[in-house]
């Protein structure tokens, strides 16, 4: 048998339990918060989940804590390596850092310099790469094999995607059972692991992910049945600049999820006009994708009651200034 040609094996909920009790009294509980104009403007009854104000500034911290905190001695003690745009780098550069582990983070040499700064500043060795002409996956299996490292990738790994649905989790504890949850989504792992916290919390819940419409290879790839793979897509969302989804997150997405929506750039621009203006956060243009679906009805809300993951905040005053002016 040859067994490279057998399905992965999916996480479930009870890794997501697992990854409750790990992240307990670590991660924070970040908190639901509501909006009477939201709602107006929608005719739905809007949950917002304030993952911008996790450590680390965006729900990667959970994933990355939880991976982390998963491994053996040994490869703890030999140090992790990811890959990632920002946020990713930031969690996994953070986590390493309370756990006492090394880690070493490529990233794009165009990623914004306040996350390269940010990861170094965590105490991450950071590697520049030219996202358009290399190949991060190429480049980090390379690197790992010739530093005996242990990579952990932004979201096709069981104890990353258990980790970011915690946030459902507690998205359904705060507000109950919902309508209709929106997640942002760029490789799937916080689309698939909260669709699984919905299916075991909340099962009459319709989960959708959302992506920037130049990336849209996770709408391609429901609709076809396969993986589609896409060139680097140009949009403001940098944390959903992926090319394609997940082994694990498709297999997930495929079992629980509703849909896929797209929202152009200017729809990003507008959901983070208004949440500065009216909710008083500062969100990142890839946190801001579930709102603008929310408020450009890419979604139907309606009459509905609908959770909205605001996946991440780390965006650096002049280019939030110049994106919402």
């Amino acid at each position: 048998m040859n067994l490279s040609a057998l399905p992965p094996t999916l996480p479930d909920f009870s890794d997501v339990r697992a990854a409750v009790t790990r992240l307990a009294g670590v991660a924070h509980r970040t908190p639901v918060l509501t909006s009477r104009t939201a709602d107006a403007l929608t005719g739905a009854q809007l949950f917002f989940k304030c993952e911008n104000l996790q450590r680390g500034g965006a729900f990667k911290f959970r994933g990355a804590y939880n991976a982390i905190a998963a491994l053996p001695a040994t490869q703890r003690a030999a140090g992790v390596l990811a890959f990632s745009s920002g946020n990713h780098a930031q969690a996994i550069a953070y986590s390493a850092s309370l756990l006492s582990v090394q880690a070493t983070i490529l990233m794009p040499a165009d990623a914004p310099a306040s996350k390269i700064e940010a990861t170094r500043g965590y105490g991450g060795e950071v590697i520049l790469f030219d996202r358009y002409k290399e190949d991060r996956e190429a480049l980090a299996a390379r690197l790992a094999g010739e530093r005996g490292l242990t990579l952990i990738p932004p979201y096709d790994h069981c104890d990353v995607i258990a980790g970011q649905g915690t946030a459902a989790v507690e998205l359904f504890e705060q507000a109950g059972p919902l309508d209709l949850l929106l997640v942002c989504m760029g490789g799937g792992g916080l689309t698939s692991g909260c669709a699984l916290a919905a299916a075991s919390l909340s099962p009459g819940c319709a989960v959708w992910g959302v992506e920037p419409e130049a990336g849209n290879d996770g709408q391609q790839s429901l609709r076809e049945g396969r993986i589609v793979h896409i060139d680097v897509p140009r949009t403001i969302a940098d944390g959903a600049q992926t090319q394609h989804l997940g082994e694990l997150t498709f297999g997930i997405i495929r079992q629980h999820v509703a849909g896929i929506a797209t929202v152009s750039d200017e729809a990003l621009r507008d959901a983070m006009r208004f949440v500065a203006a009216r909710m008083k956060l500062v969100i990142e243009p890839t946190g801001a994708l579930a709102v603008a679906a929310a408020l450009s009805a890419a979604v139907p809300v309606k009459g509905l009651k609908v959770g909205v993951i605001i996946s991440g905040g780390n965006v650096d005053l002049a280019r939030f200034s110049a994106l919402v002016n």
